[in-house]
C-alpha cells in the first residue's frame, strides 16, 4: 500500500551511510591495499571483531537474508556514531581504526541488503566492504588455531 514511500526512505538511509560510514569505510580501504602481510591481518581481525559485534540481538529464528543484513548494518551504523561522540585521543590511531571497521562493515552488510540499488557509487563501495568481510572472514577461521595460541 505504501510502497511509494520505499525509495524516498531508501535515499535518506542511503544519505545517513554517506555521512556516518563512506569515509571511514574508504578510508581502511585504502590502508587495507596499501598494507603489507602483518598489518593486513590486523585488518582481517579488526574486520572479523566488528562484524561479530554487528550481530544483531534478536531472538527471532525467522530472521535470516535480507532482514539480518538490515539489521547487522544497522547495528554497525549505531555503534559508529555512538563511537563517534566519544572522546577519544586525538592520537588514538586502534580506536579510530576500530570505528572505521565498523562502518566498513556496516557498508557490507548495507550492500547484502540490497540498500544500495539506486545508488551505483555506494553499490562499488559496498561490493568491496563485502569483499573485504569475506576475505577477513575466511582468512580468520583458517588461522584460528594459530590466533588462538597467541
Amino acid at each position: 500500500m505504501f510502497s511509494w514511500f520505499q525509495p524516498n526512505r531508501q535515499r535518506e538511509n542511503i544519505r545517513k551511510d554517506r555521512k556516518h560510514l563512506e569515509a571511514r569505510a574508504r578510508r581502511l580501504l585504502k590502508n587495507y591495499l596499501s598494507a603489507d602481510g602483518p598489518s593486513k591481518a590486523a585488518v582481517y581481525e579488526l574486520i572479523a571483531g566488528a562484524a561479530a559485534g554487528c550481530q544483531p540481538d534478536i531472538s527471532d529464528p525467522e530472521l535470516e537474508g535480507v532482514r539480518l543484513a538490515q539489521a547487522s548494518a544497522e547495528v554497525g551504523l549505531n555503534v559508529v556514531r555512538v563511537r563517534e561522540h566519544q572522546a577519544f585521543d586525538d592520537n588514538d590511531h586502534l580506536a579510530e581504526l576500530i570505528t572505521d571497521a565498523y562502518a566498513t562493515v556496516a557498508i557490507a552488510y548495507g550492500r547484502a541488503s540490497a540498500a544500495y540499488t539506486v545508488d551505483e557509487e555506494m553499490q562499488k563501495l559496498g561490493t568491496a566492504a563485502v569483499h573485504l568481510l569475506t576475505i577477513a572472514t575466511s582468512y580468520m577461521t583458517a588461522h584460528s588455531d594459530e590466533i588462538s595460541q597467541k
